[in-house]
């Protein structure tokens, strides 16, 4: 049964499930290609059609191991929206090639790893392809050229960014014919970055939705023994109660979806069980004067 719903993502862009599958850690999730291949057909069936990759993720190895499982039933490319990312580079395995790691949106790279993507994850087409991360040596020309090419390829249909900040956003937008349709970032009730910079009242202005990632903070919230996560703990369970939700997860994902900027939200998990705990999310209702006891709870202080 499908419980979630797909929005658009930008005036002229996709439409993407309310939550987005996320699979940074589907190397780490010890499944076979079957198991990929029914974990993915479990959440499509709730709704959660659009899955997100990277090239980086595990240098690859997370979009050849969906690939593995794509591969055995061809017919789900159909049903699922995939968005990938480019431009983050990792340290070479031959010494004295690559030092560090590095950014790269150079048109050659850019092309090179959309083609390696395509390759590994077994498909002709990117429903959407993201830059990683800013590159401080980013040419937005080149970026620009780099879109045109593979748009009229057919190799990708829709382009956005990642971890950007208001400004780059605009700049990389200023070289383009076509809009980008999300800027994926970090937002989270320990991470406020970018409610205060701009970055969510510039895609708001837009009618661009954010990707939100790591919503819970990277288990932080559960895990840490800092004040703010003790204070926030605290806040957040007395919440599962008000608002009848089964999880501090549920409450954090309705947290996180309430914001006018409109997030659709990437679950982490390889267990269906706490994906269904993350859908679970978009029936309960959130009060301004809720969100904002998780807010003070987290700062440790109330609202000027």
């Amino acid at each position: 049964m499908n419980c979630v719903e797909k929005v658009l993502m930008a005036p002229q862009g996709p439409a993407f499930s309310q939550l987005v599958q996320g699979y940074w850690r589907l190397g780490a999730w010890d499944m076979n290609a079957q198991a990929r291949l029914s974990f993915l057909k479990a959440h499509v069936e709730m709704g959660i059609t659009t899955v997100d990759h990277a090239a980086i993720y595990d240098a690859g190895g997370c979009e050849s191991l969906f690939g593995e499982a794509l591969k055995l039933d061809p017919a789900m490319r159909d049903q699922i929206e995939i968005v990938s990312k480019f431009g983050i580079n990792g340290i070479a395995q031959t010494p004295g090639e690559q030092r560090v790691s590095h950014y790269d949106s150079s048109k050659q790279a850019i092309l090179e790893s959309t083609d390696n993507s395509l390759r590994r994850l077994g498909v002709q087409q990117l429903d959407t392809l993201l830059v990683h991360r800013p590159d401080f040596l980013m040419d937005a020309d080149q970026v620009a050229e780099a879109f045109s090419e593979l748009k009229q390829s057919g190799k990708v249909k829709h382009f956005g960014v990642s971890n950007f900040t208001a400004a780059q956003f605009d700049l990389l937008q200023s070289r383009l014919d076509a809009p980008l349709v999300t800027n994926q970032v970090e937002i989270n009730p320990m991470h406020f970055a970018v409610l205060e910079n701009g970055v969510c009242d510039q895609l708001q202005q837009y009618r661009v939705r954010p990707m939100a990632w790591s919503c819970l903070a990277g288990g932080g919230i559960f895990s840490e023994q800092t004040e703010q996560a003790r204070r926030l703990r605290g806040t957040l369970t007395e919440l599962i109660d008000e608002l009848g939700a089964t999880s501090i997860e549920q409450v954090i994902f309705a947290w996180v979806l309430k914001h006018p900027c409109n997030p659709v939200g990437i679950i982490g998990s390889g267990k269906i069980d706490r994906v269904k705990e993350a859908v679970g999310a978009l029936a309960l209702q959130m009060n301004t004067e809720q969100w904002y006891r998780v807010w003070v709870a987290s700062k440790g202080f109330a609202v000027p």
